[in-house]
């Protein structure tokens, strides 16, 4: 196993001691629903700002709260997908805490009795699987947006984002390495977009990480102390900052200095993080129960309900592939790891049956058109037309370099895949009288190559080929321009 750059320093610093690292993450996910969690605001990204702002998400005395069942019901869909216990009785709270992006100077949140708890999420590392436990998943309102001014002289505020429904997804501090870090929030980011309750586009917000890390000496059982990383936006961020992190606190401790338990900002063009505040306790908060929104009662038949509701679930597409495909472990991990990808593979595999074809085409000809031209291609291409191109290839019918032009042309056309060969004459070419004049003529105008492969010069033969198959404008079949050759050489005279 190679060992990455942190992970070998970990092994040994100056003093001899080796270290451990400890992380958790705390995963904050917008909820797909049309209005916010406690009034009838639109929940929409952007717009003018306050535009979608009233009294009940703006705090005005006298205003009352009332739950979206909406967001509940998906908050139970995240937790059936990753493993969790739902509670059948828990409720609102009031974490209060004095912030302006917070117009209530509270926030309703969970705090003991979370809707969501003790299940897990596994991850492919070093050709292991492993289990990172979710400790809770609860309902929350997000707060509002500050935008500071450059200059440092005054501070804006948006409350469009207020009171919009948000998840937190606490993980149990199980993860080893800045690699494992980036791993989960990859694998709950995908388990997201599968259950359909978040858009996971962490450039608008809608999903980000807090990372809680501590070091220990290797093999010591008590907990570091911990820091807190808030509001990372992509799984680069939360790796590069978990190794930055590590390395910081090993560097302290190496000195004989103390950890400060507090919430720090990481700057990803600066690779660093900086202090924000000292890290608050829960009795910091001061929760009690909201007053104004009644108990979340759910029952086994809502929850049997909901589950059902499911669809087919990352983990479970992933050993399908393996299984029933016979797709290699890799490819099945990368497919099944965007939504988006894995539909697109198996509505092109209803249409050719053929997995392994249509999944090595998708690995490299389609996956290339992605990162070239974006994840709309997709839908450009469609998996339908996809589909009936890889019908082609795995009858016969066009070569591989034809297939490759016609991929990329659907791509910028509505024409079907049969209208472009017929467009383009690339069906292969099996008549036995074309083929066979083509080859005849071929011979005839190198007489040279002939004779080198007749004294023995088998580089003679593929050059032989290869001026047949220009012959037939690259739709031969290679095989039957193969025999035929060989034939029509075999019985040609010296």
């Amino acid at each position: 196993m190679r060992l990455s750059k942190l992970q070998a320093e970990l092994r040994g610093w100056k003093n001899g001691m080796q270290y451990e690292v400890v992380i958790g993450l705390e995963i904050h996910a917008e909820l797909k629903t049309k209005s916010k969690m406690f009034c009838g605001c639109r929940n929409v990204f952007g717009g003018e700002p306050n535009a979608n702002c009233c009294p009940v998400c703006l705090g005005m005395p006298g205003t009352l709260p009332v739950i979206n069942r909406q967001a509940v019901i998906y908050a139970i869909k995240a937790g059936l997908a990753m493993n969790c216990k739902i509670s059948e009785f828990s409720r609102m709270d009031r974490k209060n805490y004095f912030y302006p992006d917070m117009p209530k100077a509270y926030q309703i949140s969970q705090y003991n009795i979370p809707l969501c708890h003790d299940g897990y999420v596994e991850i492919e590392t070093d050709d292991q699987t492993k289990r990172i436990g979710i400790e809770r998943i609860h309902l929350e309102e997000d707060a509002g947006k500050l935008i500071h001014d450059p200059n440092g002289q005054k501070t804006l505020i948006d409350y469009n984002r207020c009171g919009v429904p948000l998840i937190e997804i606490v993980t149990r501090p199980d993860i080893r390495s800045p690699k494992e870090a980036r791993l989960v929030f990859e694998s709950i980011r995908t388990i997201l977009e599968y259950a359909g309750i978040c858009d996971c586009r962490m450039q608008e917000g809608s999903l980000r990480a807090d990372v809680n890390l501590s070091v220990r000496p290797l093999g010591e059982k008590a907990l570091g102390t911990r820091t807190e990383m808030k509001n990372l936006n992509s799984f680069r961020a939360v790796e590069r900052a978990c190794e930055a992190e590590a390395r910081r606190q090993i560097e302290l401790l190496e000195k004989g200095l103390k950890i400060v338990r507090e919430t720090r900002r990481w700057d990803d063009a600066k690779q660093a993080s900086f202090p924000l505040r000292d890290k608050e306790e829960n009795p910091d908060y001061r929760f009690f129960p909201e007053p104004d929104l009644v108990p979340i009662v759910v029952d086994a038949d809502w929850i049997n309900e909901i589950k059902a509701s499911l669809p087919e679930l990352p983990e479970s597409r992933r050993k399908r592939y393996i299984e029933q495909m016979g797709i290699p472990s890799y490819d099945a991990g990368l497919i099944a790891s965007n939504k988006a990808v894995s539909d697109f593979f198996d509505e092109a595999v209803k249409i050719c049956g053929n997995y392994k074809l249509v999944s090595n085409w998708l690995m490299t000809e389609v996956l290339r058109l992605v990162n070239e031209k974006g994840e709309a291609v997709l839908p450009k291409l469609t998996a339908r037309r996809f589909g009936e191109l890889m019908v082609y290839c795995d009858n016969g019918g066009i070569s591989q370099a034809s297939a490759k032009k016609v991929l990329e042309m659907l791509c910028e056309t509505d024409e079907e895949p049969c209208q472009i060969i017929e467009r383009l004459g690339l069906k292969v070419q099996r008549d036995e009288s074309i083929v066979e004049s083509v080859v005849n003529k071929v011979i005839q105008d190198n007489p040279r190559a002939v004779a080198d492969y007749k004294s023995g010069k088998t580089k003679a033969f593929g050059f032989l080929m290869g001026k047949v198959m220009a012959g037939l404008k690259g739709n031969g079949d290679p095989a039957q321009v193969k025999e035929i050759l060989a034939r029509e050489l075999k019985s040609s005279k010296d």
